[in-house]
Order: structure tokens, then sequence, then C-alpha cells
């Protein structure tokens, strides 16, 4: 008989962390018991995993050394209150918030890094970055060999289940308030978001960096393991409940080949490249996706020497939930 491991999801009442007991659902993930765990707000909902519902109980009274891997899917407060403990019990932990220190808890995305993975002692301490970096790196990743990037720009549009819950259901709201020419009231976004694109994600610091693209540009450049490449991020939120999009433009130090791209990109993993004169999009294409689709492949306007790519992703989904999965996959294999 195969071996099976007792789990806890820390924030399982949340998008992401429904998701994650949803995955390991469809992926048959070697489970004997299922924890889940969320704050005293949640406590007494239930979320439902192979046929019965998992009644969710408080993480303050949790006893950790009852389980073996632990996924943190609430926020970075949670995470720095619980991971110790967690880990002075022996779990492997597996972090969604990027609140842990990467010297301690590495990022690592498994179609760009996933060899950093065998070398991390006991107890096992790894971070899942944030859902924009992951869907980059994934399509960086089978270029790094082929190409000489001296420069990424990207502009993220970021759907606003980014920012969890609450922003979706104020998007939803917003756009019923308007639908139905009813006064718009703000309540968690400080203006319209409805119909409408907002500039930042976030509060930026003094230079104008929100926390979400100085964490892409570190996360990006650690699992890539290009540490001085030179990125610039513009985070902007789109009006779109699930699925992020990425315009993407990379500076090379010599001309684009664009048959190799398009070659190394139809071999990457978990890749789906669309075929020219077409294009994917979040709600169309990647919603519900475990790839990410690219499209738009092609030179600058007047310079070979840079490429132009358009990606799509489902955030909640490829970019978080499953990447924790497929780390969890990975790191159980030892201990199978």
């Amino acid at each position: 008989m195969s071996q099976s491991f007792d789990i806890a999801v820390v924030g399982a009442t949340g998008t992401v962390g429904e998701t994650i007991v949803q995955i390991l659902e469809e992926r048959d993930f070697p489970i004997a018991d299922l924890h889940l765990l969320a704050s005293s707000e949640s406590v007494g909902h239930s979320v439902p995993f192979r046929g019965k519902n998992v009644r969710v109980r408080e993480v303050d009274e949790f006893d950790f050394s009852k389980v073996q891997l632990v996924f943190f899917a609430a926020g970075p407060a949670v995470t720095l209150g619980f991971a110790a403990k967690a880990s002075a019990a022996g779990c492997i932990v597996i972090d969604l918030s990027g609140a842990l220190p990467s010297a301690q808890a590495p990022h690592v995305v498994p179609e760009a890094n996933a060899p950093v993975l065998a070398s991390l002692k006991k107890p096992v301490q790894v971070s899942s970055p944030s859902p924009s970096a992951t869907a980059l790196a994934v399509v960086l990743a089978p270029l790094r060999g082929l190409l000489d990037i001296e420069h990424v720009s990207v502009t993220a549009c970021l759907a606003v289940s980014a920012q969890g819950r609450e922003a979706v259901s104020e998007l939803a709201r917003q756009t019923t308030a308007l639908l139905n020419l009813h006064p718009l009231e703000t309540r968690f976004f400080d203006r319209q978001m409805a119909f409408n694109l907002l500039a930042q994600v976030g509060k930026p610091d003094a230079q104008g960096h929100v926390p979400l693209e100085k964490r892409l540009v570190t996360e990006l450049r650690e699992v890539l393991g290009m540490p001085a490449l030179k990125i610039s991020v513009t985070c902007i939120q789109a009006p779109v409940f699930f699925g992020d999009s990425f315009s993407v433009s990379m500076q090379l130090a010599g001309p684009v080949d664009l048959a190799g791209v398009n070659a190394a990109l139809e071999a990457g993993d978990c890749i789906e490249l669309v075929e020219d004169g077409d294009y994917p999009t979040a709600v169309g294409d990647a919603v519900g996706q475990d790839v990410v689709y690219v499209g738009r492949v092609r030179h600058g306007v007047d310079d070979i020497s840079q490429l132009n790519l358009w990606l799509t992703s489902d955030n909640v989904r490829k970019g978080a939930a499953l990447n924790a999965v497929q780390l969890a996959e990975l790191l159980i294999k030892d201990l199978l």
C-alpha cells in the first residue's frame, strides 16, 4: 500500500486555499487526513473534499505535530505567526504569502528551478512565488539558455482576485450597481474599479513602487537564477475577476531568432503557445487551466534585438495553488 500523508491547509476558506484543496483532490494527492485551518471568523465553515464536507478549525488551537506538510495560503502575518511552530513540529512548510526570507524558504517554480528542492535541509521550508512571478518564470525559463537577456520590461494586468475575496465582491457589487444605474459606492477600492483600469495595485512606497512590483522583481531574479537581471515592472489593476495578463518586452544582446524562440516555447513545460494570427485571453483561455498561454511573439517595431510576448495565466490556479501542490508532490518523493 502506498504511503499517505496528513496535510494541513492554513487559509482554507480563502480563494487560494479552497483551490489548493480542489487540486489536491484532482491530482489524487496521497492524503490520509486533511486538516483545514483558518481564523476564528471562519470556524464552522466547511470545504468539499472527496465527497465530504471538511469542517474548518481555528489555526490558533491546532497541534502541528498531527501533520507532515502544511500549506500557508493566508496573509503574511499568519505565516509569521505559525510557520515556526509547524517547522518545530517537523512539518514541511509551503508558504504562498511571501512572508519568509528566501534564505530560509527559497522561492521555487518547478518548471524553472526544481533542483533547488534537493538542497533544502529538514525541516523544509519553501516559498511559492507570487502568481505573476510564477507565470513569468514558466515562460522565461526555457528562453534562458537561448537568449542573452539584458532587460525585461513587464506590464502586469492583474485580476482583482490578486487582492482577495473582498476585492472580487467589490468588483461584482460595483458592476451590478452601474449596470442598474445606481450610485457608485467605493469600499475596498478607493475609486471606481468596474469598467476601469487602476494604475497601481496596492499602496506605493516613497519611490512609487507597490509591494507586488518589488516582490515580482526579487522573486523572478531568484527563480531564474539571474540575480543581476534588470527588470522593470508596472502592475495595474484590471476589471477582471480571475486571470492575469502580461505584456512582456525583452531587450537582448543580439538579434532574436523568432523560430528558435517559438520552438523553445513549444517544448517548454506547462506552456501553451498560440499560433500566429491568434492570441490568448485570461477569460477565454487561461482561467481554469494548468498552463501559461503565450501569444503575439514578435520583434520590436524596428529592433530585431527586442522580443515581445503576450502571456496570460489563471492567477489563483496556475499562479498560486497548483504551483504549491506541485512543490508538495516533488517534496514528498523523498518521504515515499
